[in-house]
C-alpha cells in the first residue's frame, strides 16, 4: 500500500482522499495519527543529524553508503 505522493515537498498536499485509502485498509484514525506523528518525528530528526553533519551509527553505515549511492537499503 503506497499512500504518499507529494507530501513530503508539500504536506498540504495531502487530501481527505489519502486518508480514506487508510481508512479502507483498515487503519483507524488513531492509527494514522499514529503513523503521521513517527513519520513527522523522522523527518525532523534527520533533518537536525543532517544539519550538524552527524555520521550514521556503524551499523547504518552500509545502508547509508547504498543510499548516498541511489540504490535501496537492503
Amino acid at each position: 500500500m503506497q499512500v504518499r505522493g507529494d507530501g513530503d515537498a508539500l504536506p498540504g498536499a495531502l487530501s481527505a482522499r489519502h486518508l480514506e485509502t487508510l481508512r479502507l485498509h483498515g487503519l483507524s484514525d488513531g492509527d494514522i495519527l499514529d503513523a503521521v506523528e513517527v513519520i513527522s518525528y523522522f523527518n525532523y530528526i534527520n533533518r537536525i543529524a543532517d544539519a550538524l553533519g552527524i555520521d550514521p551509527e556503524p551499523e547504518m553505515q552500509q545502508a547509508y553508503e547504498k543510499w548516498q549511492a541511489g540504490s535501496e537499503p537492503g
